[in-house]
C-alpha cells in the first residue's frame, strides 16, 4: 500500500503509541547528551526509574490533553501549540516528581538537566514528525501529476490572491509561472517569488514555457482591453480564464475552481445594453401575461424577466415536459410570491389553446413557441409549417377572440429574404401576424379596441437553442476549423438577457404592425 494513503487511514492509538515511542527515544538521547555519550557514568537503575516515570507522565499528559486525536495531515498552529502544553506539563510533574523522591527517598529520579534537555528534544520531536508528514501529504499530490503553466494578468491585490489560492490548491493541476500587468512601476518586480513582466511579453512566456492558461485577475477591467489581452491569448495559443467577482465568492472566499473559462458572450465588442425599465414596468404590472414556448432558452428568459415586473398571473405554455417543470422549480425559488400557472400544450393544437385562452384571458401574449434549427427544419419541413406557421395561426386567431392588448411575436433575422425552411415558416408567421394586423385596422371602427400584434427579430442570441455558438464552441474545442456560412460574413451577437430585454421594450413601446430589429446594441423600429 502506498505510505500516504497508509498514513491517511492511520488510527488514533497508533499516532499514541508513535508519540510514545519518540519520548522513549527522547529520554534517551537526553540522557547520552547530559553525560556526554560516556555511557560509564549513566547510572543504571537511575536510567531505568528515570525512562520509566518519563513514559508514564508523558502518557498520562498524551492521554488528558489528547494530543494524538487530530489529523496529522492537516497539522496546524493550535496542534502544535497543544503539544508544546503537553510536554510543558509533562516536564513539569517530573520535575516536582524528582523533588518528592530527593526529599523522601535515597535516590534521584531523574535528574533535571535531563528533563529539561529531554522537554527540548521531545517537543522538536513531536512537531517535527507531524509537520514532515503534513508537508508530505503537500508535496505528493505535486509530484504525482504534471503541472500547467498558468500565468496570471494583473499584479495587483486580486492577482496575488488568485496565485495564492491557486498554489495552495494541491490537487490542481496548474502552477503559476509570471504575473503580467499593463503598469510600467511593477514590471521587473516580484511578488512571493514570482517575476512580474509586461503584457507584451506574454507570447514570449506562451512559447517559452508552453503556457496553457491566462487567468485574468483585474476588476473593473475596461472591455476593449480585455478583449484584446483574450486576443492575444488565443493568437497564441492559450485558453484565458476570468476570476469572479468578490459577490460571486463562495461564503465570501475564492477557490480556484470558481475561476472559468472565457465564455463567448464575454466577448461582445460593446457595453450591455440598458433599457429604461419603468414604461415596461407600468404596463406589465398587475397584467395576465402568456408565454408560449416559455421553457425554451428565450421563452424561459423572457419569463424571468417578467417576473421582476409583479404581473398579476404568468401563463407559461410548452410541450417540453421536463423542462417546463424545471422552469416552474426556479421560479417557485426564485420568485417565492410569483402567481404563475403551468400549462402542457403544443400551440398548434387548437382545443387546447383555446382552453387555456378561456380560462386565463391573458392581457398580453409573448409568442416564444417555434422549432429554429435550420438543418433539422430542411429534413422536417411538414413539422416546421404546423408548428411555426399553423401554431402562430392558432394563437394569434385566439388573441384577437378574447380580446388579448398585444402579441409580441419572437420572430428571427433568418425570416429576411429567407433561404431556407426555417426562416421561410418564420417569415410567413410574421406575415400573417402583420396582416392581421392591418386587417383589424381597416374592419374594427376607429377608435375600438385591437390586438396589437408586434415582431422582434434576433440574429445571434449567444447560448439560445438553434444559435450557432455550440456549434463555434464545439470546433473551437476540437482545434478546429470553425465553418461559416461565408468566409466574409459578418455576424453581430447579443445575450440572451439582452434579447429578452428588446422584447420587452419591443412590446412596451410597439403600437402595433411594427417590426423590432436588433442593430448593435439597441433596438430600431421597421
Amino acid at each position: 500500500m502506498n505510505p500516504i494513503a497508509y498514513l491517511r487511514l492511520m488510527p488514533r492509538w497508533a499516532i499514541f503509541f508513535i508519540d510514545i515511542f519518540l519520548t522513549g527515544n527522547a529520554l534517551v538521547l537526553a540522557y547520552l547528551l547530559r553525560f556526554n555519550f560516556k555511557t560509564e557514568l549513566i547510572d543504571g537503575n537511575e536510567f531505568t526509574r528515570g525512562l520509566a516515570f518519563g513514559l508514564i507522565s508523558y502518557a498520562v499528559c498524551f492521554l488528558a490533553f489528547r494530543s494524538y486525536s487530530g489529523i496529522i495531515r492537516h497539522t496546524n498552529t493550535q496542534d502544535t501549540v497543544k503539544i508544546w502544553i503537553t510536554a510543558t506539563v509533562a516536564a513539569g510533574l517530573l520535575y516536582l516528581a524528582g523533588l518528592m523522591t530527593i526529599r523522601y527517598y535515597p535516590f534521584n529520579l531523574i535528574p533535571t538537566s535531563v528533563i529539561l534537555i529531554h522537554y527540548f528534544i521531545v517537543t522538536l520531536l513531536l512537531s517535527g514528525y507531524r509537520l514532515f508528514i503534513k508537508e508530505m501529504f503537500d508535496l505528493a499530490p505535486r509530484f504525482a501529476c504534471k503541472k500547467e503553466n498558468v500565468v496570471i494578468y494583473g499584479a495587483g491585490d486580486l492577482g496575488v490572491t488568485t496565485s495564492r489560492v491557486i498554489m495552495q490548491e494541491r490537487t490542481h493541476p496548474w502552477k503559476v509561472i509570471a504575473f503580467i500587468d499593463d503598469n510600467p512601476q511593477k514590471v521587473q518586480k516580484k511578488i512571493e517569488g514570482i517575476d512580474i513582466l509586461h503584457t507584451s511579453q506574454l507570447p514570449n512566456l506562451i512559447r517559452k514555457y508552453e503556457v496553457k492558461q491566462v487567468v485574468v485577475a483585474i476588476r473593473d477591467l475596461p472591455l476593449f482591453r480585455r478583449n484584446e489581452v483574450i486576443d492575444l491569448c488565443l493568437e497564441n495559443g492559450a485558453k484565458a480564464s476570468l476570476v469572479p467577482s468578490v459577490n460571486e465568492w463562495l461564503n465570501g472566499t475564492f477557490q480556484v475552481h470558481q475561476i472559468q473559462n472565457i465564455k463567448i458572450e464575454d466577448l461582445l465588442e460593446r457595453e450591455p445594453i440598458q433599457i429604461d425599465n419603468a414604461e415596461i414596468q407600468s404596463q406589465i404590472s398587475g397584467r395576465r401575461i402568456m408565454v408560449t414556448g416559455a421553457a425554451g432558452s428565450i421563452g424561459s428568459e423572457i419569463v424571468r424577466q417578467l417576473a421582476t415586473y409583479n404581473p398579476k398571473v404568468l401563463i407559461l405554455c410548452d410541450q417540453a415536459e421536463t423542462p417546463l417543470n424545471d422552469l416552474g422549480l426556479q421560479l417557485k425559488e426564485e420568485f417565492p410570491t410569483l402567481s404563475y400557472r403551468l400549462c402542457m400544450g403544443s400551440v398548434s393544437d387548437k382545443l387546447r389553446m383555446e382552453f387555456i385562452f378561456e380560462n386565463f384571458r391573458p392581457d398580453y401574449v409573448f409568442h416564444a413557441a417555434a422549432y429554429k434549427h435550420v438543418p433539422m427544419m430542411e429534413d422536417h419541413p411538414r413539422e416546421a409549417v404546423i408548428n411555426n406557421v399553423l401554431g402562430t395561426k392558432v394563437v394569434a386567431d385566439l388573441s384577437v377572440q378574447y380580446g388579448v392588448e398585444k402579441f409580441v411575436m419572437v420572430s428571427t433575422d433568418k425570416a429576411v429574404n429567407p433561404t431556407n425552411v426555417m426562416g421561410a415558416s418564420k417569415r410567413l408567421a410574421e406575415v400573417y401576424t402583420q396582416s392581421y394586423h392591418k386587417y383589424q385596422e381597416v374592419t374594427i371602427p376607429s377608435g375600438a379596441n385591437i390586438t396589437r400584434f408586434i415582431t422582434t427579430r434576433f440574429g445571434n442570441v449567444l447560448g439560445s437553442n438553434g444559435s450557432v455558438i455550440p456549434r463555434f464552441k464545439a470546433q473551437i474545442e476540437k482545434g478546429g476549423p470553425i465553418t461559416v456560412t461565408h468566409p466574409e460574413i459578418t455576424r453581430y451577437f447579443m445575450t440572451i438577457p439582452e434579447a429578452c430585454q428588446l422584447v420587452l421594450e419591443a412590446a412596451a413601446m410597439g403600437k402595433g404592425g411594427e417590426i423590432f430589429v436588433f442593430d448593435m446594441g439597441k433596438s430600431i423600429r421597421i
